[in-house]
């Protein structure tokens, strides 16, 4: 194997293991944003969670945040949550940055 090709390889690796920290770092932000949504909606304990699990499960419909963005809005809108679609995306983005610097604590 050239020097090149163990080169090619690492890239690979490391661009693999960057996704996967990735995606755990956007699982682990749906879930705190699901918690977060389920108390503006008033559920607790179990309630809160499996609500959490939902928005979780939502991400895996498209691509980016749409889906998860889609699903709040329209759980809020039904439940009369007077919350705007900024404070949503703001509210996504930190804890994205909640989720991003627990991983790399390995919290």
């Amino acid at each position: 194997m050239t020097t090149f090709d163990k080169r090619e390889e690492g890239f690979e690796g490391r661009f693999a293991l960057d996704e996967e920290t990735r995606f755990k770092a956007l699982a682990r932000r749906n879930k705190k944003l699901g918690l977060w949504a389920a108390e503006k909606l008033g559920l607790e304990g179990e309630a809160a969670a499996a609500y959490a699990k939902e928005v979780v499960i939502s991400d895996l419909e498209e691509a980016g945040d749409e889906d998860v963005f889609r699903k709040l809005r329209t759980d809020f809108d039904a439940k009369g949550v007077a919350i705007s679609d900024h404070q949503i995306r703001r509210t996504m983005e930190e804890l994205l940055a909640v989720a991003s610097q627990e991983m790399k604590s390995g919290s």
